[in-house]
């Protein structure tokens, strides 16, 4: 007990005059740093400063640009790429891709003008099974990937050629004219049709653009289903250790994402009046869905990225093709300086990941 008290005694003695500061670690992070972080956590950050100056640019080069009506006429032309933008944002989240978005689309058009006009089957319903042959062929892309291991690249670039033939094959190569369906199956042009506030015309496809976006930006942040669609996007190995089960989600993603591809298909009818098997949609909508992805900050790595970004992403798209139009520049510099914002983009993603490794 002596020593004890003695070997007290000293140690006290011994911490005599110690400082009392505790560790301390300063980050001391650069503007660049910063920025970077900001941007990490703002995926939409950039696409909305390239959206906001290419804006400001066209209006300054013409005085057409900045107008209510060029405007609408944006957020039309881009109304189909948006919807089919929101399919593949929920694929590439989770560290997937789909190339088979407009191949879905154009073939649930398909669906629904030949069921109510070769069928008799009215367009209400016709619509309703082209909405449901479409989830069910996002579903069979899900069930190959999700089941069999299957790369989603090989198996989207397959089901691209199956489901585009089978348009062409169940179509017979025919197109149900515009005034045709007006007469008989106006249901099936419902998104085409507009309203007009102080004189501008606003299709009601935009405003279904729009509420996709909102509701899937809502869903993706503030649900469960979200952030387990992140998760599996971000590690699927870890995520699935975590209890989420990855197979489901990866199937239920497919499938929403067939789904949104056939609410494309159906505002195609609207927007474009009739229903051709040949709509360029079915060659060109999967790169312009990827395109609209990429640039709006969505990383091809999964489990980074918003939905509002791809929306902007759409938008700077739309800016360009109208601007330059308008500016009376060469068309094909459009396709131009949209390479060069993929290009861009993926850098930038590649940069802003390197903040978390």
């Amino acid at each position: 007990m002596t020593s004890n008290g003695n070997t007290a005694a000293g140690f006290e003695e011994g911490l005599q005059g110690a400082s009392e500061k505790v560790a301390e670690f300063h980050d001391d992070k650069s503007l660049l740093k910063r920025v970077q972080h900001w941007l990490h956590q703002t995926p939409s950050a950039v696409p909305m400063i390239v959206l906001a100056v290419s804006v400001v640019v066209f209006a300054i080069l013409s005085e057409n640009f900045f107008r209510a009506t060029t405007m609408s006429t944006i957020l039309q032309q881009i109304a189909i790429v948006g919807i089919l933008g929101c399919a593949q944002t929920l694929v590439i989240l989770t560290a997937g891709i789909d190339l088979s978005v407009g191949a879905i689309a154009v073939f649930s058009s398909v669906l629904m003008g030949q069921l109510t006009f070769r069928y008799g089957i009215p367009a209400p319903m016709a619509i309703v099974l082209g909405l449901a042959l479409g989830t069910a062929m996002g579903a069979i892309n899900g069930l190959l990937i999700s089941r069999l291991k299957l790369p989603p690249f090989i198996v989207t670039l397959g089901t691209w050629q199956i489901y585009l033939s089978a348009n062409f094959i169940f179509s017979a190569n025919e197109t149900i004219r515009s005034q045709d369906i007006a007469e008989s199956a106006p249901a099936l042009q419902f998104w085409g049709n507009a309203v007009q506030p102080g004189g501008v015309k606003i299709l009601f496809a935009v405003f279904l653009m729009i509420a996709l976006v909102a509701i899937m930006s809502y869903v993706l942040r503030h649900t469960a289903w979200g952030r387990h669609v992140y998760a599996v996007g971000d590690d699927a190995e870890a995520a699935q250790l975590s209890g989420v089960r990855t197979d489901r989600m990866i199937l239920q993603v497919y499938a929403l994402a067939g789904l949104f591809c056939a609410i494309a298909g159906w505002v195609m009818i609207g927007r474009f009046g009739s229903v051709s098997p040949t709509a360029s949609t079915g060659q060109l909508g999967n790169i312009q869905s990827i395109t609209a992805v990429v640039i709006g900050g969505i990383s091809l790595f999964g489990g980074r990225g918003s939905i509002v970004g791809m929306f902007f992403g759409a938008l700077i798209v739309g800016v360009f093709e109208m601007g330059l139009r308008l500016v009376g520049t060469d068309p094909q510099w459009t396709f131009f300086l949209i390479g060069v914002l993929i290009i861009f983009a993926v850098a930038v993603d590649q940069w802003i990941r390197k903040v978390s490794s």
